[in-house]
């Protein structure tokens, strides 16, 4: 279905509320991002937003749901590719990392991170989110010992250790933190990779 296809009483689907979301945080970020300035990009009342989905927090997590699946999308795509998977690996760390301070399927993570403490449900979220990353990386790792492109190990253990040091990198390049953008987190990602997938 097209973001701008519209429910039959001429309210906005709920996959193009959840595409506003993200454009919304790309342009002005969470802080500013309020029900109410919503509801004008899209034509309705805050309250039929909520309506849809519940919460703010809701919203923030079904965007990111939307904004993660078509990523998922392009991973399946990757994997199925017929190239070498050290260069599938190194596509994999591109699509992981975000493209600069304020990417928006950055700040909704980071937005989720800081709610899940008090959370339950968002938590499980997040758990199923991740998974889908780490067992396509796992596989992905698996493919590479099998093609005799990297040395056996341990893809479960490797994939861990490797989404944990993205995820610390993704976050500095989203926070805009000095000396973090894109091409030094991927060079350092790329690094980490050489070091925790023994290559043939």
């Amino acid at each position: 279905m097209s973001v701008r296809a519209r429910e039959r009483d001429g309210r906005p689907s709920p996959e193009r509320m959840l595409a506003e979301v993200v454009a919304a945080v790309a342009e002005h970020g969470l802080a500013e991002l309020t029900m109410a300035s919503l509801g004008r990009r899209l034509g309705m009342s805050g309250g039929h937003i909520l309506y849809y989905f519940g919460s703010k927090d809701r919203i923030f997590l079904e965007a990111l749901r939307w904004s993660e699946g078509r990523l998922a999308e392009e991973r399946r795509a990757l994997l199925a590719r017929r190239v070498p998977a050290d260069r599938k690996l190194d596509r994999f760390l591109e699509l992981y990392l975000p493209v600069g301070p304020r990417d928006p399927r950055w700040m909704l993570w980071v937005e989720l991170w800081a709610r899940t403490t008090a959370d339950t449900s968002l938590r499980e979220a997040q758990d199923e989110l991740d998974a889908g990353w780490q067992d396509d990386l796992a596989a992905l790792l698996e493919r590479g010992v099998r093609q005799g492109r990297f040395a056996a190990h341990d893809p479960a253990a490797v994939s861990t250790q490797l989404l944990a040091l993205l995820d610390g990198l993704s976050t500095r390049v989203v926070l805009g933190l000095r000396g973090a953008d894109h091409d030094s987190a991927l060079a350092s990602a790329r690094e980490a990779a050489r070091a925790l997938v023994p290559r043939v």
